[in-house]
């Protein structure tokens, strides 16, 4: 964060061009009203647009490589951020979509708690900046899952029922490590998080 608070010293005015100019942010607001205000998603689309353009690893170390990164990325700085900026308006409609479904599907308690739990870890007030980018384009497809478990539960609740009992162990194992560590990083608790919404897609959707 302190190299990117660097790099921001350094882009004054294309930082002023770019947060005025970010596409559809209005729109992107209105469906994030609930998580926070318009504010705190421009500022995360320009956090994630510049660390993508400037900061991949390795991190530059000195004066001189910290220079000739500023040159490679304000090139393309613009173009990263309208792409970051649809990333986040695509999963934003998708999640006014699973919202809007479990509301009305008034699905049995066990099951709309499962979801919601689900729907915090997956986008919390700053899932732009918190998730990993290669994770960040599967968080639509995790959405529209929900959209579609929600569908065939009406059909068959006793398969969401079975299925729940069978993922449930498994995810409080995770919860339990992920509390143990107290908000430490770990890379394989990561992936591990994300090969358990793979599972939900696949046992549910």
């Amino acid at each position: 964060s302190g190299l990117r608070r660097l790099v921001a010293l350094q882009l004054r005015e294309p930082l002023k061009y770019l947060e005025k100019n970010i596409p559809d942010l209005q729109k992107m607001a209105a469906a994030y009203m609930a998580l926070g205000t318009l504010e705190d998603l421009r500022e995360q689309i320009v956090e994630v647009a510049l660390d993508r353009a400037f900061l991949g690893d390795p991190l530059p170390t000195d004066a001189a490589a910290f220079k000739a990164r500023i040159e490679e990325g304000r090139t393309r700085l613009n173009l990263i951020a309208a792409e970051v900026a649809r990333q986040a308006g695509t999963v934003l409609v998708e999640l006014a979509a699973a919202q809007r479904k479990l509301k009305d599907s008034k699905p049995p308690r066990e099951v709309a708690d499962d979801i919601t739990a689900q729907l915090q870890r997956l986008c919390p007030k700053r899932f732009m900046a918190q998730t990993d980018w290669a994770a960040l384009q599967h968080l639509p497809r995790y959405l529209k899952a929900i959209v579609l478990r929600l569908d065939k539960l009406r059909a068959d609740p006793a398969r969401d029922v079975s299925r729940l009992a069978e993922l449930r162990p498994l995810e409080q194992r995770w919860l339990r490590r992920v509390a143990e560590l107290k908000g430490a990083q770990h890379a394989r608790l990561d992936e591990y998080r994300w090969l358990l919404e793979e599972l939900r897609v696949s046992l549910f959707a």
